[in-house]
């Protein structure tokens, strides 16, 4: 099965490739590997979490917000590659969650993106991952995501 047929099976659209915010690109390849740039929860231009985990947000809203996330990731990845097919494996999962001081729960929340990887590439999808909390992140969003992909060659 395509991964485009496991997305539509899973009830998921991939949302228009969000653009670089600055200067830098959102993928680079290098080899077989697809570095991507951190991905935040908006979808077409708007934000749909913002706010700190553990104020505004709930670790099951910041869950959401990193599944928004790992969504836009997985769009600059068919831009950059032509196809979702074309990942052997997620290899490494950055996770950032905008949080209020001295919140321990930050994986809880970043397996919001771990999860939907799972679920689109099945064991393929298991990573490394860090899960990190901080103080701020760009337009206010409750997560940030950053992938390395490795590609079929």
């Amino acid at each position: 099965m395509s991964i485009d047929a496991r997305l539509a099976e899973l009830g998921l659209k991939l949302p228009t490739p969000p653009t670089a915010a600055g200067s830098y690109v959102p993928t680079v390849r290098s080899g077989s590997m697809l570095y991507c740039a951190g991905a935040i929860a908006s979808l077409d231009g708007g934000m749909t979490h913002t706010g700190q985990v553990g104020c505004e947000q709930t670790v099951k809203t910041g869950y959401e917000s990193a599944r928004v996330c790992a969504l836009n990731l997985l769009a600059n990845i068919k831009a950059a590659t032509g196809s979702l097919d074309a990942v052997k494996r997620i290899v490494l999962v950055s996770g950032f969650v905008n949080a209020v001081n001295g919140f321990a729960d930050s994986p809880a929340v970043i397996n919001g993106a771990s999860d939907l990887f799972v679920e689109v590439f099945g064991e393929a999808g298991r990573h490394a991952r860090a899960a990190v909390s901080v103080s701020g992140l760009p337009r206010n969003s409750t997560t940030e995501v950053m992938v390395v992909a490795e590609l079929r060659e």
